[in-house]
């Protein structure tokens, strides 16, 4: 997520801005791990909610930041 530029790491502020949430240590940090196994909040969820922002431009962002991910693995 680090590697976003356009999207914001935050929950929903009732803005137009597009966000990226990671449920797990956020929105579902105090709930026990077996809940949120139950309703599905892995470490590897991620949440987007999708802004105004032109749909190519969010597109490019998250390829960008997935290619950068992919690189470090490597």
């Amino acid at each position: 997520m680090k590697k976003l530029t356009i999207f914001t790491q935050a929950q929903s502020l009732g803005g137009v801005e597009s966000l990226i949430n990671h449920p797990a240590t956020m929105t579902h940090a105090a709930m026990p791990d077996e809940a949120k196994a139950i309703a599905g909040v892995s470490m590897n969820l991620l949440r987007l909610a999708v802004g105004i922002e032109a749909v190519e431009d969010l597109l490019a962002d998250l390829q960008q930041a997935l290619d950068a991910l992919v690189l470090s693995k490597n």
